[in-house]
Parts: structure tokens; sequence; C-alpha cells
């Protein structure tokens, strides 16, 4: 009862075959724990008040209609403009303009749109711009 020795021959080929194989399974679970990982990180980054873009609302005066595009970020609102003003609507709404301008400039310190002063004088401009931009912001909280 004597062992004998067994000789196994494995072919070169069949050693860098299984070596490739290895590599490119190792490459795939990397692959699917990468994709299905970054889901993770890609909600936590957009946890803020808003979804960053631009977001538009429309105002009508009179016969012309206006866009008012917000600017928003994460956190906060960074601007926002008037499209489609032409001459013929700041000769009929002179107040537009400058209270825009200073919607901007206050936009950055106030942390809500309702916190923005006005002067007794511009109120009703004032008003209508504020509900177009608190229509906008409503679509940067609902849009995914």
């Amino acid at each position: 009862m004597g062992t004998q020795t067994k000789i196994v021959v494995i072919k070169g080929k069949e050693i860098i075959y299984t070596a490739i194989f290895l590599l490119l399974g190792i490459c795939l679970i990397i692959l699917l724990v990468n994709m299905f990982g970054s889901e993770k990180k890609i909600k936590t980054e957009t946890t803020g008040k808003y979804i960053p873009g631009v977001y538009s609302s429309t105002i009508t005066l009179g016969e012309n209609t206006l866009n008012v595009s917000v600017a928003v970020d994460k956190d906060t609102i960074s601007g926002v403009t008037i499209e489609n003003l032409n001459e013929t609507v700041t000769t009929m709404y002179p107040l537009l303009e400058p209270a825009l301008n200073e919607i901007n400039n206050q936009i950055s310190v106030v942390d809500n749109v309702d916190e923005i002063s006005y002067s007794k004088e511009n109120q009703y401009t004032y008003i209508i711009l504020n509900q177009a931009i608190k229509n906008a912001l409503e679509q940067a909280k609902k849009n995914p």
C-alpha cells in the first residue's frame, strides 16, 4: 500500500484565462458596489431647502406677460430677474425695476421672502413680485 505521487499538469493558457476572469469578476463587483452605494451620497447632497436651479413664474401686467426668474442654491436664493421686460412695461410701471432691485438687495440678507421690507407707496408692486417669487420657490421645493 504505497502512496503514489500524482502529477497534475496545468496549461499556461488556463491559468491566464482564470486570472483574467477573476479580475473581471472583481471589477464587476466593485462597479456594482459603487453604482448602488452612490445613491446614498446623492440623497444627502440634495438635502437643503431648495433644489438648485432657476425657476420661473409669470405675472400679467395689463396686456404684458412677464417671467419672474428666481435662481436658487441649496439653501439660499441667489437672485431674482424679470424677463420680457421692455420699454413699454417700464414706462407704464415705473416702480417695477426699483422694487426688483430692492428685493435683490434684501434677498441675500433675509431667510424668508416674507421678511422683505417695503415702503407703503410701493406695496402693490412688492406684493405682486413677492407672490411671483413664492410661486417660483414652490417649484424649487417640489421639483425632483
